[in-house]
């Protein structure tokens, strides 16, 4: 009997011995699990604090004291609060005849003022032409601002012009993505305008009034990158920043100054373009890119609140003129949508160059062309 015992003793601790080994398998298949699970959660929180530091641009460098860059000319203070910096070229202001406010192109600021910088001294004496630059907002000594839109730069500008007493009525002159801007002149202020010029003026691809076969051939013409980079502008314009400063991809060729954008004219004039300007090119973009070149991307190329092929003639007694004026062989500006633009309004005078690229403004004799157009009425 005491072997019987035995024997059932040893089966019933058998069986106790399977049951306990069960649940020791499966507690270690459930930490297991665990760990890989606390593992995912920390691999996909650092891949989102990643992305978000990767997307989110830094914080401008602040300009101006206590603590921030130096100012080295004159700004007046706007109705937010912001600062615009501004230069003066040509006649004294209280003896000017003409006064213009020019408005400077992308990746650029107020020493570029290539209608005071290129046109010959005399013409300038002669007529009498008073000629004031500024830093549109987040480029060189110009506050940015986070707000901006196409018509808080046209009230910034109107601003500017009463700060500085320019009178009732004053010109407008812009170049490239400043000639852009001379759109909202048109549209917001078109009664403080004496006469408006663009030139070169970037074309939004996606204007509505555009034809899409038109914009579509125009945009398809511009390097793959630059598709790829102005898509982003439009469609996603919270990735500006991370597109144009991620490695994987090449981006915008204007921002990485690449010689394939210019022409062959504008190689010629690229000397004479660059012309003293190491002085001051640090101050380009001195408050960060995202500031200057990829807000200025994302308001350029974004949803407009407006489409230019719709803005009436703002001199319907022919008191003033509005002109364009584009090369042929522009690489940066297509003209076949500026040739479109221009047949929707017949009160513009346009003017298109022959063998010109994007930089003709610079070529000997155009600057003081333009402002006789504008000025005069010269052909």
């Amino acid at each position: 009997m005491a072997a019987e015992v035995k024997k059932k003793i040893s089966a019933a601790s058998a069986r106790s011995h399977t049951r306990h080994s069960k649940p020791k398998s499966q507690s270690s298949s459930t930490f297991s699990s665990g760990i890989f699970m606390k593992f995912l959660l920390v691999f996909f929180t650092a891949l989102l604090a990643w992305a978000y530091q990767a997307v989110c641009p830094p914080a401008p460098n602040k300009v101006g004291p206590p603590d921030g860059l130096s100012i080295t000319t004159p700004r007046i203070k706007l109705r937010d609060g912001r600062y615009l910096s501004y230069k003066e070229f040509g006649v004294p202001k209280d003896s000017a005849k003409y006064k213009i406010i020019f408005v400077h192109g992308f990746d650029c600021l107020k020493h570029y003022a290539v209608i005071a910088t290129s046109v010959s001294p005399a013409l300038i004496e002669d007529l009498g032409i008073y000629i004031v630059s500024f830093d549109r907002p987040g480029y060189g000594e110009s506050d940015p601002d986070p707000k901006q839109t196409s018509k808080s730069l046209a009230l910034d500008t109107e601003e500017l012009a009463d700060q500085l007493e320019l009178g009732s009525k004053f010109y407008v002159v812009g170049y490239s993505m400043g000639g852009k801007a001379i759109w909202s002149y048109l549209k917001y202020i078109p009664h403080r305008l004496a006469g408006a010029a663009l030139i070169a003026p970037v074309v939004n691809f996606w204007w509505p009034n555009l034809p899409s076969n038109l914009s579509q051939q125009a945009f398809s013409k511009l390097f793959l990158q630059d598709q790829w980079s102005l898509r982003v502008a439009h469609y996603l314009p919270s990735l500006t920043y991370w597109w144009n400063t991620q490695k994987w991809f090449p981006s915008l060729t204007i921002i990485a100054h690449s010689p394939d954008i210019l022409s062959r004219q504008d190689i010629e004039l690229v000397p004479i373009f660059t012309a003293g300007r190491a002085a001051v090119e640090e101050q380009v973009r001195q408050q960060g890119e995202y500031e200057s070149l990829h807000r200025d991307l994302n308001i350029g190329f974004g949803t407009w609140e407006f489409d230019p092929t719709e803005i009436e003639n703002p001199f319907p007694e022919n008191e003033g003129s509005v002109h364009i004026w584009q090369g042929d062989e522009d690489i940066i500006v297509d003209v076949t949508l500026q040739r479109y633009i221009a047949q929707q309004h017949p009160w513009i005078n346009y003017h298109e160059l022959t063998g010109a690229g994007h930089m003709f403004p610079y070529a000997d004799g155009n600057s003081d062309a333009i402002l006789k157009a504008l000025l005069l009425g010269q052909s």
